[in-house]
């Protein structure tokens, strides 16, 4: 899953780079740009990805280490 993660992580990075809206002038609803609407689904996406990043790639073996020993030793 983390493959996964990491692939639809670069290819949000691609798609950041909308240049194909820069010059269109259409309207969604009759007053939302349409380059707009774009970055607005963008981050809906961008956070559902780090959603699932953080529950299926979170490297919890980090988390252990810095939490240190469990024998109740500071």
């Amino acid at each position: 899953m983390r493959k996964v993660i990491y692939l639809a992580a670069a290819l949000l990075a691609a798609l950041h780079q909308d240049f194909w809206f820069w010059d269109d002038r259409r309207l969604l609803f009759g007053f939302l740009p349409i380059g707009l609407a774009y970055h607005m689904a963008y981050s809906v996406a961008a956070g559902a990805l780090w959603a699932l990043a953080v529950v299926f790639a979170w490297p919890t073996h980090v988390e252990d280490f810095a939490a240190g020993p469990e024998d109740g030793r500071s």
